[in-house]
């Protein structure tokens, strides 16, 4: 027993690495752990106590336990033994592929993470980039919530900064959860995501065993009250306008409910901006007929460092408003009641209608607008007369408007759109080439429902009249 042995050097590294893992894993972990999941709880009960919607125990779940809670749930459990049989494959390959779509999906929501620096850096992105303003907000009738009610945000989706931005304004309130598509699987953006407690969604697939996956992790969220937010769109505008929605996730939540139980209260959001980071990205993919977003690494490396570059020089200027709207809450019980029919489109079209109603009007859509009406060739003047007879009109029809008056808006956004190549500036006179019209299209495209006929047509005679 007392006798040297003899092992190469590699196996005796390999012996000790095997024995420091267990060591860590059945002694030291557990108690990292322990310390961090009882600081977790500490900085929630802190948080619950200054936010209006406190954070769900569904939420602060251990992600394995609700990984197991998901793949051992018995429509899951059908769907896998379904799933193997249309495959021809064993029922524990399904299963193992079940539980990699149910890791996919399941956020890791961390407390520590969200309100430490998630939400610092929201608020930082936000005002760094925009000029943040509220446009119609009913405090009132948002604090008016049953509290024990499931919130869920419904927003257009103009800009992959909508997320940073509603994130910054809700989170006094409450934490959200969000639905975010492919584009956010890469590392380390998905640690991050994840831990801001968003859950992923391929939006292309279509197999029956991940839907199913996806609808219960939905479902189960919905039903246990967490605070969530997704784009009924489906994805980004590729014309400015607020397209028609999608059904899948709307889908998912109504068809998890009952006539008894949780009430769920859809909160309408609608977001505009001066300048979308990404428009002529935008734009040019809906000219291609694709969603294929073809942009070059060292082009946005470049844009970064440029960007860097102006906040160090003190050069930088904020890319103009960005206006965030809320609508009014609509309850699925109110609207369900005493119907039995599938009401998912038909909350859909209402939601958007919603949507669509509080869209908040910014300066340089209203700028684009008039411009398209003088044509190729306009004046400053005649702008601000448009302008002012469109804000007239909206303001009539109780459209979120801006702060400022026509005459104050029009020359603080025009030396934008000359830096911005959008528009050539020469005294009065302002011209902007044609391969510039689809950009002004996009910006007016925002606004334009909001106008009826005699709205829109009123640039255009004030146009011919000068």
């Amino acid at each position: 027993m007392t006798q040297n042995v003899q092992i190469p050097l590699w196996l005796l590294i390999l012996i000790l690495l095997f024995a420091a893992v267990t060591a860590l894993s059945h002694f030291l972990l557990p108690s990292v752990r322990w310390f961090f999941r009882k600081r977790m709880e500490r900085v929630v009960t802190q948080m619950n106590t200054r936010l209006a919607r406190p954070i769900e125990p569904f939420k602060l779940a251990r992600r394995h336990d609700m990984i197991q809670r998901i793949i051992y749930d018995p429509e899951v459990t059908a769907a896998i033994v379904e799933h193997a049989e249309d495959q021809d494959m064993p029922e524990n390959v399904a299963f193992e592929q079940a539980r990699q779509y149910a890791r996919e999906i399941v956020p890791s929501f961390s407390a520590t993470a969200y309100f430490s620096f998630g939400m610092r850096i929201a608020k930082w992105l936000s005002r760094s980039f925009y000029r943040v303003r509220l446009g119609n907000f009913d405090r009132e009738e948002l604090l008016a919530i049953d509290p024990d009610a499931t919130v869920i945000f419904v927003m257009n989706h103009r800009s992959n900064m909508d997320y940073v931005l509603v994130t910054h304004l809700v989170s006094q309130a409450s934490t959200l959860s969000y639905a975010v598509g492919e584009w956010a699987r890469v590392w380390p953006l998905s640690a991050i995501i994840k831990a801001m407690g968003a859950y992923f969604i391929r939006r292309r697939s279509r197999g029956t065993l991940y839907r199913k996956i996806l609808a219960r992790y939905v479902q189960m969220a919905t039903e246990n009250g967490v605070t969530q937010a997704f784009f009924p769109e489906g994805g980004l505008s590729l014309t400015g306008r607020t397209m028609e929605p999608k059904y899948g996730l709307l889908n998912y939540v109504i068809s998890g409910l009952g006539a008894e139980g949780r009430d769920v209260i859809f909160v309408p959001v609608a977001i505009n901006y001066d300048h979308v980071i990404e428009d002529r990205v935008l734009i040019k993919a809906g000219q291609d007929g694709n969603r294929r977003f073809g942009v070059k690494l060292t082009k946005a490396a470049g844009v970064i460092l440029r960007y860097l570059g102006q906040r160090l020089t003190g050069r930088f200027r904020k890319l103009g408003a960005a206006s965030v709207s809320f609508g009014t809450p609509m309850s699925y019980q109110d609207f369900a009641a005493g119907r039995s029919e599938d009401l998912t489109e038909e909350i859909g079209q209402a939601l958007m209608d919603r949507i669509r109603a509080v869209v908040p009007v910014v300066p340089v859509p209203l700028i684009a607008t008039s411009l398209l009406a003088q044509g190729t060739v306009a004046s400053e003047v005649q702008l601000v007369r448009d302008v002012e007879a469109m804000l007239t009109e909206l303001a009539a029809k109780g459209a979120a408007l801006p702060r400022r008056t026509a005459a104050q808006l029009v020359p603080d956004t025009l030396p934008d759109l000359v830096r911005r190549k959008i528009i050539k500036r020469d005294g009065d006179t302002i011209t902007f080439d044609e391969v510039d019209r689809a950009v002004l299209e996009y910006y007016r495209a925002s606004i334009e429902h909001l106008m009826d006929a005699t709205a829109a047509k009123s640039a255009e005679i004030s146009a011919i009249a000068g």
